[in-house]
């Protein structure tokens, strides 16, 4: 009879497995049915579409979606735990499915979780989570007021209040007050400080990235603009301007789950220049069933393509 010791070890792998197993299904089955949900609503804007721009649009936001999680990756390296690719992508991705999941702290817990099996502690998964947001809201604000105030005009007037929060923001991302935070924070759950504290190197990385994600995100929305009779620079402009408006507002009035609504409100008032109400409506409500379809591609691809490297034998690659 094998002791207790050697049997509880697979049972627990076990038990993570099917936990595992179970929150991938749930999610993908919450995002499909996000997507299903808007179909009847997208589908004039979309036959308006041709197959080549939807497709196009696509890879605009998988690649936007690549450039957020090197954003993550890099804040994730700053503060002392390094990724391959690969592990930083199934980490990123099948966590953020979490977010079509009821309730706004799956994604950080998923996060949490598989990010212990690669050896990082759980405070600095949390860490590197929590700052995306406000180096997204830094760089995405920042996007919409040089692009919207010259391109847009009287359309987003009432969003100029937006523009104020900037300095704060910008201040509270110093490396200092992050890690103050950080470290009230820790204290005061009880936790162990971080063992690396931020940097202003790892900060200005991940902006870089950021502001990559928001160039593709613009792109995507910018080809769906021009399938709907809108093209040229100023459409270009104001799609990059628009999405990064729309996103960053969705996620301040945090009264309105994943920005529903709200976003699109945004969206439709900065694309009011070139493209008439319904037409302006159709794009906003395509744009967010392509980037959920995205959400969907990428955390599939990247779940697959762990779970293989770990197919993979010890000894494969060695002579």
């Amino acid at each position: 009879m094998a002791p207790a010791s050697t049997t509880a070890a697979p049972r627990s792998t076990t038990r993570k497995k099917l936990v595992r197993v179970a929150f991938l299904l749930v999610a993908l089955g919450f995002g499909a049915w996000a997507i299903a949900g808007r179909w009847a609503q997208v589908a004039e804007g979309i036959g308006r579409l041709s197959w080549p721009l939807l497709a196009g649009s696509l890879v605009a936001v998988l690649a936007a979606l690549v450039a957020g999680m090197l954003m993550w990756r890099a804040l994730l390296a700053d503060l002392g735990s390094p990724l391959p690719f690969t592990d930083a992508a199934k980490v990123f991705f099948v966590g953020q499915l979490g977010k079509y999941i009821p309730g706004s702290l799956w994604p950080v817990l998923a996060q949490m979780e598989m990010g212990k099996d690669l050896g990082i502690p759980r405070p600095r998964s949390a860490a590197a989570f929590f700052l995306t947001y406000p180096i997204y809201l830094v760089s995405g604000l920042t996007v919409a007021a040089v692009t919207l105030p010259v391109f847009a005009g009287d359309s987003v007037a009432r969003y100029a209040w937006l523009v104020l929060l900037l300095p704060v923001l910008v201040a509270g991302l110093h490396p200092r007050v992050v890690n103050g935070v950080l470290g009230l924070g820790l204290r005061l759950l009880k936790r162990p400080p971080l063992e690396r504290p931020l940097t202003r190197r790892g900060v200005l990385v991940s902006a870089g990235w950021a502001l990559a994600g928001w160039l593709a995100y613009g792109a995507h929305l910018a080809l769906i603009v021009a399938g709907l009779g809108a093209a040229g620079p100023r459409a270009t402009a104001l799609s990059l301007g628009a999405f990064a408006l729309a996103w960053c507002l969705g996620f301040l009035v945090v009264v309105a789950p994943a920005g529903a609504g709200v976003r699109e409100v945004a969206m439709v008032a900065a694309l009011a220049p070139v493209l008439p109400g319904g037409s302006a409506i159709a794009a906003a409500l395509c744009s967010r069933l392509v980037v959920s379809a995205g959400d969907l591609v990428c955390a599939g691809v990247a779940g697959l393509a762990a779970r293989r490297s770990e197919n993979v034998p010890a000894t494969a690659g060695r002579d």
